[in-house]
């Protein structure tokens, strides 16, 4: 029997297959972004049929570790953890240097940024909206709802909820709301930021937040949702993003007094 499966063992071929080809992935034998070698090399290698073979990739594929792409293959998985800095990402040297967080962030990292803005406009706050915000449940609000990638490969959702009497006749209205984002626009509407509060948890994706994100099946999601105050610890933004668990090192600093 080829290396890597055990006759004798409990556990099916297929998965002792899996486990060789993990351990190739793990160890950097097959590189993020590599191909893995085709079916009919892996038949003639473990010396098995087919269809115990797809079963092996359809497990890595399961767990994230593999994506198939139509015609070409299948891949290691490409994941680059993108590592989040919380206390630096929304410093004021970011806005007044023309930046938005995601675009200091990409920068950062050294890969290429991009947003897909799927809709900006006005909507009704529902009750976590204006709980957070601290406004009337149906009050009008700007939301903004968009797509971010890293090297053309999306990493999160994310949709910011502004009262409509801060953004309206503002450039936060508009698919780019120029240099700095939104954060910028808030503070030339003479409202200077003062603190941000996030909560983070984790869970399943629906089948639009998988899709939009191009998430492997049993990939988790994290969700983030953001309230930034004002000086006067007035709530003047509300985002809520969901990320791609796989991207993402979340990193806090906190105080010790």
């Amino acid at each position: 029997m080829a290396r890597g499966v055990d006759p004798v063992s409990d556990r099916p071929v297929y998965k002792q297959i899996a486990d060789e080809l993990r351990r190739r992935i793990e160890t950097g034998r097959i590189a993020p972004g590599e191909r893995l070698p085709s079916e009919s090399a892996l038949v003639a290698e473990f010396g098995v049929a087919h269809g115990t073979i797809r079963q092996a990739i359809q497990l890595l594929r399961s767990e994230g570790l593999a994506v198939a792409e139509h015609g070409r293959g299948v891949f290691v998985r490409n994941r680059p953890p993108i590592r989040r800095l919380a206390h630096d990402r929304f410093s004021r040297k970011h806005r007044e240097a023309g930046k938005a967080a995601y675009l200091a962030e990409a920068e950062r990292e050294n890969a290429q940024p991009r947003v897909d803005v799927y809709f900006v406009g006005p909507e009704t706050a529902d009750t976590d909206v204006a709980q957070r915000l601290k406004i009337r449940k149906g009050s009008k609000v700007l939301a903004r709802r968009r797509r971010y990638l890293s090297d053309g490969e999306p990493t999160e959702l994310a949709t910011s909820f502004i009262p409509w009497d801060l953004a309206k006749g503002t450039p936060m209205t508009e698919i780019n709301p120029g240099p700095g984002g939104v954060y910028a626009r808030i503070e030339d509407a003479g409202r200077r930021l003062g603190r941000f509060t996030e909560e983070v948890s984790a869970r399943m994706p629906t089948p639009d937040e998988a899709r939009a994100l191009r998430l492997a099946a049993g990939t988790p999601v994290l969700t983030l949702v953001r309230v930034a105050y004002d000086v006067e610890d007035q709530p003047v933004e509300m985002c809520d993003t969901v990320m791609s668990a796989e991207h993402f090192v979340l990193n806090y600093e906190l105080p010790a007094d």
